[in-house]
């Protein structure tokens, strides 16, 4: 799947834009290769996060994380159709139709809340097309997702 991502942050005058490919290999790896503006990977396989920049790669432990794993999960648990897991740490609200639904996932737990007011995924059948995610501070941030076109 290809990604473009807006980030817009309040301290900053206008969007960050990247774009690059997510990858997700059930039911625990999900790939993310910026490609533009620079070139990144955030590869996440199961409790474990590599981060690579240029030449720096940093690996760390989810489970030293726990807020910022919960953030992660929400996508990842999506893809998975994992509702149990996505019930143990936000309120679920399901709206919509199989073919076009939209997933609203407010946090139950103050560390998480701390850090994300709202997560609202959107798809078709069992396709993402867009993630938004509402900081706490007020920064956010919408991904469309997309299949790349036939050559």
């Amino acid at each position: 799947m290809l990604f473009t991502e807006r980030k817009h942050i309040a301290m900053l005058d206008r969007p960050v834009e990247s774009s690059g490919e997510l990858v997700y290999q059930p039911p625990a790896r999900l790939e993310k290769r910026t490609l533009k503006p620079q070139v990144e990977s955030l590869v996440l396989d199961g409790d474990m996060l590599i981060v690579e920049r240029g030449k720096q790669k940093r690996t760390l432990q989810l489970a030293q994380y726990p807020d910022v794993a919960a953030v992660v999960d929400s996508i990842r648990d999506t893809l998975a159709g994992n509702l149990k897991a996505l019930e143990r740490q936000y309120r679920v609200d399901l709206q919509g139709e199989p073919d076009r639904w939209t997933l609203t996932l407010l946090p139950s737990d103050t560390r998480i809340a701390a850090i994300v007011q709202r997560i609202r995924i959107s798809g078709v059948r069992d396709e993402l097309r867009q993630i938004e995610m509402l900081q706490a501070d007020g920064d956010s941030s919408v991904m469309d997702i997309r299949r790349p076109s036939p050559p």
